[in-house]
């Protein structure tokens, strides 16, 4: 091997190229000349950037400039390309990378996009150009980087814009939506705005009956020689339009076809319908049998015989047939009736293919913890659709998992098998929600109601053995493009701890809170989120997205109500249902996040997030899995989950590996800022900020400093910053951080705000998949 390593190496990455071919080894910084730091001459930049880049031959990241420094494939290329046969030809097809010529990058045809980008945004005074720095070999230009040249100039403004007659009703619409549209004097001449206004005239045609228009019937005029660097727009119909195309249409006849898929027939060519009947103005061809009830098809459908068609019309009766989930294709066919008296009315014709009514899924995975544990995991899970002809789908998943200890064990014994999990969900879903119909929601959006049962079976090895079943009704719906609502009716679980070893009980029996909240309860529960996110209704030009969500969580006011009823004290602890205890609180959490683009791929994202929950009633104690914590890969990336608080809270034992069991509050606080920017290619880096904590509501004699006190805030924030790296592989992120801690909340032994005993102690590594937030 070391033999073919040494040739490799010997060998010339250009020996071997094409005859009179030259090797493109990147590109050099492009030189821009006028720019500016305005965010549109950025954003300008940035589009010619991306036209202008090629990555070469071992480019580092997809970077079009950096290379890996060791071209090995373009050794193996040149070593081996005259290799016909054999173990050569072999090494060949495996290892080598086809050169990545000049003549491929076509710097001539790059450059004349780029002028036609600066053109595109009103720098018709911008140039570009390039020129080769080039490798010369024994007289001869073998390789060659090339450098481009950018020059601005000055971009021309919008002068004035007219829109020219076409018709008397279409003018009027235009002139009354007039306030609408996208261009204005002064405005930039950007040539993708004049398509987008040209596209909201055509909607607004096609909401009023105007179906056939389009928005290439239309076309600018642009006149530069009125004032220098202003553009004087018109704005013209096309020559000849058909008369089709000016006139408003109604809605004639209504027809649906239901269409059987069938595995055993072609997958373009599914099975006609035979059979057809008459519901209100909808006639539905089917065949043999019906399986979709006629009032949900004709409540999904908006457009009406004898009323004006309209583009929204069309896109929610689509947008509602497809949300039904039991078709794999719908089309929607507008055919001109053809008789004298209806000129202008369009039959409508839907053609709706089912599809498969069973469905099933198999997943594997396997985990590798920190604690030690790793082992395999599966879920499989069979979905039926379409259960009652209403769109309804019925779901059962089974999941099971399975982990064993690598390293030291907790004691002596030779179990290989040390936790295992089991569980079961069954899940029926229905298109539309049950509330009560004054809040019922816009058909425009989705909403569902979903009914679940579960059972899970969790077994810590020399730990404990925990049962939780139970079932919930909820029902989530969308009111409008931005915002979104989920409330779970009625939800209730039940914690059974079947088993506990004399290992989990010395730890739980020195922490009365703890063994409180896992000991066996009902937790009755019913809560309400809101969720608002500007990202589906923003501008082409936003620049900035607000995510923001609320939700409240309460358990057991209806069980404590009904015992006040018969005479039990609101506030009586200890009252049962069904033999056991159950929870009660009210839980108050919220989130928002800001991101803010700073041009050149630059972004300034921001979160902050507090959360509240009392126990009071039937309980002092949250349940455990309600408590919050802190800390983690989304967290504070300076220190591990579960490693902080609550308050300044310590504890003699903190450095027991089994300490995070105390590491809950009922009350959280987390603000988190990171400044991400583009390093290499699709590799970016980030620099981020973090700071939070969780306290106690109640004092806590076997966690002092656990409560909150105002007056000590600020110390009792954990704070940390650091840097990451994060690869954009367009489908999944994967990230790296690596925070630094900068601040304890507890004594550490070392005086002043940076309290960290050692540098290293305040390290935190993090591999993630995705965005922290």
């Amino acid at each position: 091997m070391l033999p073919v390593l040494l040739c490799l190496v010997a060998c010339s990455t250009t020996r071997n190229l094409p005859e009179g071919a030259v090797l493109y080894t990147g590109m050099d910084r492009i030189i821009v000349t006028d720019s500016c730091d305005d965010p549109s001459a950025q954003a300008v930049l940035e589009e010619v950037e991306a036209a202008l880049s090629y990555p070469p031959n071992n480019a580092l990241m997809g970077s079009s400039s950096m290379r890996f420094p060791i071209p090995f494939g373009l050794w193996v290329y040149n070593a081996f390309v005259h290799k016909e046969r054999g173990v050569g030809r072999w090494i060949f097809n495996t290892f080598a990378a086809k050169p990545v010529l000049l003549s491929t990058v076509n710097p001539e045809v790059r450059t004349k996009v780029a002028k036609n980008i600066l053109n595109e945004h009103g720098y018709f005074s911008g140039n570009s150009s390039f020129e080769l720095l080039p490798k010369v070999t024994e007289d001869v230009v073998r390789s060659a980087k090339v450098r481009y040249h950018i020059s601005l100039g000055t971009p021309y403004l919008l002068d004035s814009i007219r829109y020219m007659p076409i018709r008397p009703r279409i003018d009027s619409l235009i002139q009354a939506a007039s306030p609408l549209q996208l261009l204005h004097p002064g405005d930039a001449f950007h040539v993708v705005r004049m398509g987008e206004e040209r596209e909201r005239i055509s909607t607004l045609l096609r909401e009023h009956g105007y179906y056939y228009f389009r928005p290439d019937f239309l076309t600018y005029q642009a006149d530069t020689t009125r004032h220098a660097g202003h553009v004087a727009l018109r704005l013209y119909p096309k020559e000849n339009l058909s008369p089709e195309a000016i006139r408003p249409w109604k809605i004639g006849k209504l027809s649906i076809s239901l269409q059987d898929y069938s595995e055993t027939d072609d997958r373009e060519h599914p099975l006609v319908e035979t059979d057809s009947l008459h519901y209100k103005e909808l006639t539905i061809y089917y065949n043999k049998k019906l399986r979709v009830r006629p009032s949900v098809l004709y409540e999904r459908i908006f457009l009406r015989p004898g009323a004006y068609y309209t583009q929204s019309s069309q896109e929610r009766t689509q947008s509602a047939l497809s949300r039904l989930g039991i078709f794999r294709l719908t089309e929607l066919r507008f055919t001109p009736q053809d008789t004298l008296i209806s000129k202008n009315s369009l039959d409508l014709h839907i053609q709706a293919v089912y599809d498969l009514p069973l469905d099933s899924e198999l997943e594997l995975n396997v985990t590798s913890k920190s604690n030690d544990q790793v082992g395999p995991g599966a879920i499989f899970s069979v979905t039926k659709r379409n259960l009652f002809g209403g769109g309804e789908t019925f779901n059962v998943s089974m999941q099971g998992s399975y982990e064993w200890q690598t390293g030291n064990r907790l004691d002596k014994s030779g179990s290989t098998i040390n936790s295992y999990e089991l569980g079961v969900n069954a899940t029926l879903s229905l298109p539309r929600i049950l509330i009560p119909p004054a809040l019922t929601p816009p058909d425009d959006y989705p909403a569902s109601t979903s009914a679940r049962l579960y059972a899970h079976q969790m077994n810590r090895a020399r730990f404990f053995k925990l049962l939780a079943f139970g079932g919930e009704m909820a029902q989530e719906w969308q009111s409008s493009a931005s915002s979104r609502h989920a409330l779970t009716l009625f939800r209730l679980t039940y914690n059974l701890l079947q088993r506990t070893t004399l290992a989990f009980d010395s730890i739980a029996g020195n922490n009365r809170a703890l063994m409180k909240s896992l000991q066996n309860q009902f937790i009755p529960s019913m809560d309400y989120t809101y969720t608002y996110d500007n990202r589906g209704v923003a501008s082409s030009l936003q620049e900035d997205r607000i995510w923001w969500q609320i939700s409240v969580k309460q358990a057991g006011l209806l069980l404590n109500s009904l015992y006040a009823l018969t005479g039990k004290s609101f506030n009586q602890e200890g009252k049962q249902w069904l033999g056991n205890p159950y929870a009660q609180f009210i839980k108050l959490t919220t989130e928002g996040r800001y991101q803010r683009s700073l041009g050149g791929r630059q972004m300034l994202v921001g979160r902050i997030m507090a959360g509240v929950i009392h126990s009071y009633g039937n309980a002092r104690t949250a349940p455990y899995n309600e408590q919050f914590y802190i800390g983690g890969a989304n967290s504070l990336r300076a220190f591990t989950i579960r490693s902080i608080g609550p308050g300044n809270y310590y504890g003699q034992d903190a450095d027991d590996r089994y300490a995070y069991m105390d590491r809950t509050g009922d009350l959280k606080l987390e603000a988190n800022v990171e400044y991400r920017f583009p390093l290499v290619g699709d590799l970016h880096g980030a620099l981020f900020l973090d700071a939070g904590n969780v306290w106690t509501l109640r004092s806590d004699a076997e966690r002092p400093g656990g409560g909150i006190r105002f007056r000590r805030l600020w110390k009792d924030l954990a704070l940390g910053t650091g840097a990451g790296l994060r690869y954009d592989l367009s489908f999944l992120v994967l990230r790296l951080d690596v925070g630094v801690g900068l601040h304890l909340p507890y004594d550490t032994g070392k005086s002043g705000y940076y309290n960290i005993p050692r540098f290293r102690d305040g390290l935190g590594y993090h591999l993630a998949i995705g965005y922290p937030f």
